[in-house]
Parts: C-alpha cells; sequence; structure tokens
C-alpha cells in the first residue's frame, strides 16, 4: 500500500512539474532562432559608425539541431568608442505585454548586455541597458524590462513595452575580446 501510494505521489510531481515548464514555455515569445535567412533581419554594427575603432564580425552557424548568431571582435575604447552589437528591429505592438527579454546563450565567460531602443531614443547613443553574464555551456538568461537602465537622464526612467523598436546584443563598455553565440532572443510575459 505504501508503494502505490508513493508511486501516486511521483506521477503527480510529474505531471505538476510537466505543466509547470509548459506554462513557463508559454509565457515566452520568441522573436529569432536564426533559422531562415536571420542576416535579413539582423544586422552588425559596431563603433565605427561614430569614429570608434572597435571592429568584428556576425555569422550564422548550425551545430546539430541549434541554428545561431556568432559574434565576436575586439572592443575598442580608443577615439570614443567601445562597442559591437547584433541588433534587429521590433515590430510596433509586437512587446505590447511583455515583462522583460529573454535570451538563449553561451561563449567566452564574461558580461554582455541587451541595449533597448523605444519611440523616446531618437538620438544615435541614447538606449536601455542590462548586463548579463555567460558561460561556455548554452543558459538561458532572463532580463526583467525594470532592470534596463537608461543612458541619460533625458529618458523616461522606465520603460513602456508597447514603445520598444529595437534589440540589440552588445559587447560593450571596456576593452577585451568578445566572442558571445546567441540561439535565441525574445520577450516574456
Amino acid at each position: 500500500m505504501a508503494f502505490l501510494q508513493i508511486s501516486m505521489r511521483l506521477k503527480c510531481l510529474c505531471l505538476f512539474t510537466i505543466a509547470l515548464s509548459a506554462t513557463l514555455v508559454a509565457d515566452e515569445m520568441i522573436l529569432e532562432n536564426f533559422e531562415s535567412n536571420p542576416e535579413q533581419r539582423w544586422r552588425y554594427v559596431s563603433d565605427q559608425v561614430m569614429g570608434g575603432v572597435s571592429t568584428g564580425q556576425v555569422v550564422y552557424a548550425q551545430q546539430g539541431d541549434v541554428t545561431y548568431a556568432h559574434m565576436t571582435g575586439t572592443v575598442s575604447t580608443e577615439n570614443n568608442g567601445g562597442f559591437i552589437q547584433l541588433r534587429s528591429n521590433v515590430a510596433k505592438g509586437t512587446t505590447a505585454q511583455v515583462a522583460g527579454v529573454t535570451l538563449r546563450v553561451r561563449g567566452v565567460p564574461q558580461r554582455y548586455f541587451v541595449h533597448l531602443r523605444t519611440r523616446g531614443t531618437v538620438l544615435p547613443w541614447q538606449y536601455y541597458q542590462a548586463g548579463f553574464d555567460i558561460d561556455e555551456q548554452w543558459q538561458t538568461i532572463r532580463l526583467p524590462l525594470s532592470d534596463f537602465e537608461r543612458s541619460g537622464n533625458w529618458l523616461g526612467s522606465a520603460i513602456n513595452p508597447n514603445s520598444i523598436r529595437s534589440i540589440g546584443v552588445v559587447a560593450f563598455g571596456r576593452d577585451h575580446i568578445a566572442d558571445i553565440q546567441i540561439s535565441e532572443v525574445g520577450f516574456y510575459n
């Protein structure tokens, strides 16, 4: 009888775990998984657009059943520079109810950033930024919108989710060698 009770409890626990996992996945909206011509939706940008000297590149690759963007480069703060970035536009109305950004990433262990641009970030150097650390294993990162900091006092203190217009994965702010792989970019509710 005790064995039967334990078995029933394990079944209930398994069903609860499956239901919880389905709920966690259901509240994510994957914007990109880097399949089907991602180069048409994503662009590489460096500080060279404003006179900086950082260099890099993005290549799209596949390993097994995982497709990803691989951004590498040298970030230099010389000449008022300091970034390389992979960026994509976000369709109007896509993010009206989101609470944060989700990424699936791996790479050389160090800090990277997500930059969000909104209707209010009209100048090229304006953005909202949140940092995250990666390691060599694939991991899912969740960044609540409340963690994003504005690049200057002239921006609103909080992000209006409905105003998000672009998202970028950025190696930023210090002299270093960047090496990050991104297999998913999206938002969560």
